[in-house]
């Protein structure tokens, strides 16, 4: 076992569709990684997720117990 993880970098939904035959999914990763090299070499992807949640209703999160003038 590596003592240092692969840093995961997050992909857009297509890029993954695009790399579907050169990448599975590991489930202890809850990652992409390559086929028969991922073990060891190679990305860690993940499906981005965390774009636009932030932005929408931020104002409704982060404003709703505050007082407006």
């Amino acid at each position: 076992m590596r003592a240092v993880q692969r840093p995961r970098r997050y992909v857009a939904r297509h890029w993954v569709a695009v790399g579907r035959p050169l990448l599975r999914y590991s489930r202890p990763r809850d990652a992409y990684v390559l086929r028969f090299v991922g073990r060891k070499w190679g990305p860690v992807l993940k499906l981005d997720r965390r774009h636009g949640g932030a932005i929408r209703g931020a104002s409704e999160r982060r404003g709703s117990h505050t007082r407006t003038a």
